[in-house]
Parts: C-alpha cells; structure tokens; sequence
C-alpha cells in the first residue's frame, strides 16, 4: 500500500485533484469528511465541542452550526486551538481505522489522505508522498468569497490563519501548480499518478 497526503492552502483547488486521483483509481481518505462524523452528535467529539463552546453553536436540529463555529474560532487563535486540540485527535483515529480497512481488504492500493491542515497536524510523518496544490493568494481569496460567501476580512482571516503557502511548498515532494487552466493542472495530475503507479 502506497500512502500519499494530499494538501493545499484553502481554496487553492484541492479537492479537485482529490477527485481526480480518485477517478484515476486512488482510494481518498477525506479529513474534512471525517471531520464532520467525529463532530456528529453521539460521537466524543460532539460533547467536547458543545462543552466548551457552548450549546448557542447548535443549529435547531441539535447539530453543530459550523459556520457559525467557524466564525468563532477565526476570530480567535485560542479558540481555533482548542477546537483543533479536540478534534485532530479523532479525525487522525478515524483515518487509522479506514487506512486499516483499506490495508486489509487492498493491500495493493493507493490512498490518497485528504488533510487541508496536514503540515499544521503534524500528520505528513511517515507517508510515502506529500503532494501540495498550489495556488496564488489572490485566487484563493476570489474563490473562497465566492464559494463560502465571505467578506473580504473574514476570508483573509481564514487564509492567514493557516500555516503560509511558501512554507506548504518547501515541505511538499510535489508541487501542483492550479494558477493556470483546469488542463494544465489535470497534466500534472496525471504525471502525478504515472509516477504513483510506476515505481
């Protein structure tokens, strides 16, 4: 089994190339996905968060409002530590649980993990791979205001907050450019996974 991370500055096209390589034949591990389950209400999780930030994040349906949790934390760098003390510990459980799976039932495969903050996280120890997807800040904060419908402050915050794209690229083993066109970018995915299947 082959283990590469995939990661990127928000909005820089990530998911993209995760579906791709997913269409190429690769098996995704997504961490926002797990994300999402681990923060499901029955889930430790759940509690923890609701403990600490309170039931006004819950929307009507006793779930967690993660927009409006979302803001919060951006807004605080104390916050967003707290909220990632609880929650990277679960999503990185969870991702052992489906790498195990996917180990047992094929062992041949190639999984692709999906982790936005995967340097911040400390979880690019040990993989086979570490892919970045690339993008220019101004590119990121068009798409991210128009993808989340956020104002120009509050997606500068959510790009600053993460760890610097320089940084990203000096610690990636492979950098894919998305600046240009969605062929462009798909040529180097499909590099990518030549290089994936080849050795």
């Amino acid at each position: 089994m082959k283990i590469v991370g995939l990661t990127g500055g928000i909005a820089s096209g990530k998911s993209t190339v995760s579906r791709w390589l997913a269409e190429a034949g690769a098996h995704i591990i997504d961490a926002d996905l797990l994300a999402r389950e681990v923060v499901a209400p029955g889930q430790p999780a759940f509690a923890a968060v609701v403990d600490h930030f309170g039931s006004g994040i819950l929307k009507n349906d006793g779930t967690i409002d993660r927009d409006r949790l979302a803001a919060e934390v951006f807004a605080d760098p104390k916050q967003k530590a707290v909220l990632e003390r609880i929650i990277h510990p679960a999503v990185a459980e969870a991702m052992a649980a489906r790498l195990a799976q996917i180990k047992a039932t094929a062992p041949e495969s190639i999984v692709v993990l999906d982790v936005p903050l995967l340097f911040e996280a400390g979880m690019d120890a040990g993989l086979d791979l570490v892919v970045m997807v690339d993008a220019p800040n101004v590119v990121q904060l068009h798409r991210l205001m128009k993808r989340n419908n956020l104002s120009r402050t509050e997606a500068l915050a959510r790009i600053g907050a993460q760890m610097p794209m320089a940084e990203k690229r000096r610690r990636a083993d492979v950098v894919i450019d998305n600046s240009g066109s969605l062929a462009s970018t798909r040529t180097q995915v499909e590099a990518l996974w030549q290089r994936l299947t080849s050795s």
